[in-house]
């Protein structure tokens, strides 16, 4: 089973759920704080560049929910530095296993990504967004 790389916000509640399925499917994780990495340009751009802008950003986040940010209207170089400036807008989980990378937590894609029936039979069930939005209640502040 290849070992993933694994880009989370500390103390979500989604991002913990999906760490729980690949470790029971198997695969070891290497977790880092994807708020507090020091990603630059290029190497938040090895993640997104294969992606539309608009699946570049975590629809959870405040700012998105709120209106204040829409990404459909963000051209790739402002979408950028917007992330960059707020690594909490970064869509999550970003994923690296065996030179390969994913952004989000689709079980399709995940599951072909990482040759994994295990993470197929997750198709169907709600694996992205934070726990607690579901609830009605906000999202552990970040921490830093």
């Amino acid at each position: 089973m290849p070992h993933v790389l694994f880009y989370e916000k500390p103390g979500c509640g989604g991002n913990a759920r999906q760490k729980a399925w690949l470790e029971a499917a198997g695969h070891t994780l290497e977790v880092r704080n994807l708020l507090a990495w020091p990603w630059s340009a290029d190497s938040l751009l090895a993640f997104l560049a294969p992606l539309p802008v608009a699946e570049w950003f975590n629809r959870a986040a405040p700012r998105l929910k709120s209106g204040e940010v829409v990404p459909e209207q963000l051209e790739p170089e402002a979408a950028l530095a917007l992330l960059l400036a707020e690594p909490l807008l970064i869509r999550r989980p970003l994923m690296e296993a065996a030179g390969r990378r994913l952004v989000g937590f689709e079980p399709a894609a995940v599951a072909a990504w990482l040759d994994s029936q295990a993470l197929a039979e997750l198709d169907g069930r709600r694996t992205e967004g934070c726990a607690a939005n579901q609830t009605g209640r906000p999202c552990p502040a970040p921490e830093t």
